[in-house]
């Protein structure tokens, strides 16, 4: 093993699972369209990290999903949690989520989002909708009235720009729409809406109808793409929400990553609560340099 990934996994066993040996899960308050939820946090318990928002974003939180994912047995305790086994039974044939991100995904619907304003969620890239499926099937059981809307052409990408893009236009079309509608009307999602089109001619009517949004799910490979969703939805975001790109800091996905450096990095002036296994920041209004 390299002399760095043996450093990072000792300061991570000592940070962060010293702290958390013998500890007993504690009940957390979750707001869930008016209602209370009460449920049980298997997160680990920091020991130097101290909890609250800096600059913009919560470290503490941060490391507790991605260091939790990495290094220690997080990934255990959610695929020991009921909820989520069974929203994965349902949407496991039409995702190529990979694990650790699906997993990241159903640690903030599961223990995050309820502690932030109301709101619903947008993911800007739905492919053959598996991922929409599984956060739908999750926020169904949690939060009633809380709605999904599953962004995509379904006829695969638009055209990219081939100075920084790796993917082409016609990529990912191998999807047929009807069929995934017939999947959510079996499942009874009734709160997945399926909106077809080009990013940037639907968002206005996904907008008018959410008006606000808790966690958008930014999961489209280029720069065009990737551009439109931010901007399009940046204005819709509640205090707190969360902004997830799921491709950013993949090899093949450079002109992503150069639209969240070029516009949420130099433009707004936000620093990153989450680096893998997704680029996570938060909408705090008052961390963005320009409205």
């Amino acid at each position: 093993m390299p002399p760095s990934r043996i450093r990072s996994c000792y300061l991570a066993e000592r940070m962060v699972w010293g702290g958390i040996r013998g500890a007993k899960p504690h009940d957390i308050g979750l707001s869930a369209g008016g209602k209370e939820m009460v449920g049980e946090t298997y997160l680990p318990k920091l020991v130097g990290v101290p909890p609250g928002l800096r600059q913009g974003r919560n470290v503490y939180e941060g490391y507790q999903r991605g260091w939790g994912l990495q290094y220690g047995d997080l990934r255990e305790k959610v695929l020991e949690d009921p909820l989520y086994t069974e929203a994965y039974a349902v949407a496991h044939d039409r995702t190529i989520m990979s694990p650790e991100n699906r997993m990241n995904i159903f640690l903030l619907l599961r223990l995050f989002v309820g502690k932030i304003p109301f709101g619903h969620i947008v993911e800007y890239g739905a492919y053959r909708g598996g991922n929409a499926i599984f956060m739908a099937y999750v926020v169904k059981k949690l939060y009633p009235g809380m709605m999904v809307f599953a962004c995509d052409t379904f006829e695969g990408m638009p055209e990219s720009d081939k100075n920084v893009d790796a993917h082409s236009e016609g990529d990912f079309s191998d999807v047929d729409l009807d069929t995934l509608q017939a999947r959510v009307d079996e499942l009874n999602l009734d709160n997945l809406i399926l909106v077809k089109g080009l990013f940037e001619n639907t968002n206005d009517d996904v907008m008018a109808r959410a008006k606000n949004i808790r966690l958008a799910h930014i999961d489209c490979d280029i720069a065009s793409a990737v551009r439109s969703s931010y901007e399009g939805v940046k204005p819709y975001m509640v205090e707190g929400g969360y902004i997830v790109f799921d491709d950013v800091t993949t090899p093949s996905c450079i002109g992503a990553t150069e639209v969240v450096e070029d516009l949420l990095i130099r433009r707004d002036g936000l620093n990153s609560e989450q680096i893998w296994p997704h680029f996570v920041f938060r909408a705090f209004k008052s961390t963005f340099q320009r409205d």
